[in-house]
């Protein structure tokens, strides 16, 4: 049987999938545990009241019954949320929710994206920002992100007739994996190119609470215009620890969320009630836990930053997102050698830059997933072994 279909030829297995094996080898045949930075998936619970709401929707016989469609009280909370979070105004056509916003980044451009068509993603890239354009038939250019432009997207740089060809752009600030931040100059600059060539923006915005040192994260959507061109996804999964229970949000344009809408309609049957209920005990209430996952957070980059730099591994300090972003020793051919080498050595485990685009070869990202006393732990493990001696 011919099993694959052609446009699976474009896609390998995750890269987390080949790092679990590798962790696996290394315990097998050393004894030894290893110290995993490389997937970001939270270990801070949500408020107790999140899972409180949960737990007795669960109990509920008619709460496992076909959603269909977003609860009312759901859309009410997400309208107060970003009303009173960001001072964006949305009504009820402009938004949907989401089996988490991974489940808009692999299926929106079905809906909006034809063969062929152009989307504008940036390098280094969240994985799914190039393989969602892709499993839709479209055609993917990157925009490099470099260092010494703060990882912003070069807007000048774009070539003016892939610009005019394009359909869609993909942005996220805070960035994953450079964990870079946006100034409002630039969504100025952004919305401008975007009418100026026609392209409609889809802007990633899972670490929007997740941002260190005072600052306060922003919404696309504040911005005039945006709205003309663009949605936003929010996720709550780094925002209030739920990241098994699948929720997140699609807002902003309501012709692109219809569209979508219509696709979603024809391929789910809507958000587990019971996750519903407590997506909307988070938006109501759980405020405070944002503030000290933020907090726990910007701890662990603290230690992390000072530990490292005392064996020598100088790593700069994340303004955001639950990330670090560290260039490797130049003497290591890439990323992929690097980690290589570090696991053997030392059984730390980071993700290769180069798994998110040209771009990361010479970087790797470390996931804030420890607590200090693995981070401190990782330190020692570095020291013993001379790894950067």
């Amino acid at each position: 049987m011919h099993i694959k279909s052609k446009r699976m030829e474009v896609f390998k297995p995750s890269v987390f999938t080949g790092l679990k094996y590798l962790k696996q080898d290394y315990t097998k045949k050393t004894g030894k545990d290893t110290i995993d930075f490389s997937i970001g998936s939270p270990n801070i619970a949500p408020e107790p009241s999140i899972m409180k709401v949960m737990q007795e929707s669960v109990m509920v016989p008619e709460n496992y019954k076909y959603a269909i469609t977003d609860l009312p009280q759901m859309k009410e909370a997400i309208h107060d949320w970003y009303k009173n979070r960001y001072d964006v105004e949305l009504e009820p056509n402009e938004m949907v929710c989401l089996q988490g916003s991974q489940e808009a980044l692999s299926t929106l451009f079905l809906a909006t994206c034809d063969q062929g068509d152009i989307v504008l993603v940036p390098d280094p890239y969240y994985p799914i920002f190039s393989d969602g354009p892709k499993i839709a038939g479209a055609t993917v250019e990157y925009m490099p992100l470099l260092e010494e432009n703060g990882y912003l997207i070069d807007f000048d740089a774009i070539d003016p007739e892939i610009a005019q060809k394009a359909k869609m752009m993909i942005v996220s600030y805070p960035n994953n994996p450079t964990c870079a931040i946006a100034p409002d100059s630039f969504y100025e600059e952004l919305i401008a190119f975007a009418k100026k060539y026609d392209i409609m923006v889809l802007h990633d915005n899972a670490y929007s609470e997740l941002v260190f040192d005072g600052k306060i994260g922003k919404s696309f959507l504040s911005f005039e215009g945006a709205k003309e061109i663009g949605i936003e996804l929010n996720s709550f999964s780094k925002t209030f620890g739920m990241a098994g229970a699948r929720l997140g949000v699609c807002v902003g344009n309501k012709d692109i969320i219809e569209v979508y809408s219509t696709l979603k309609s024809n391929m789910d049957y809507g958000i587990f009630l019971p996750v519903q209920f407590a997506g909307i005990e988070a938006l109501r209430h759980g405020g405070q836990g944002i503030h000290s996952t933020c907090q726990a957070y910007q701890d662990r980059r603290d230690v992390l930053v000072k530990e490292f730099a005392e064996v020598g591994w100088i790593i700069p300090k994340s303004p955001a997102t639950m990330f670090s972003w560290a260039k490797i020793p130049d003497h290591y051919e890439d990323s992929k050698a690097f980690v290589l080498d570090l696991l053997e050595k030392t059984g730390i485990v980071v993700t290769p830059g180069q798994a998110f685009g040209k771009q990361g070869e010479r970087y790797v990202r470390l996931a804030l997933v420890q607590d200090e006393s693995a981070i401190k732990e990782a330190a020692r493990r570095l020291k013993e072994t001379h790894f950067f001696k």
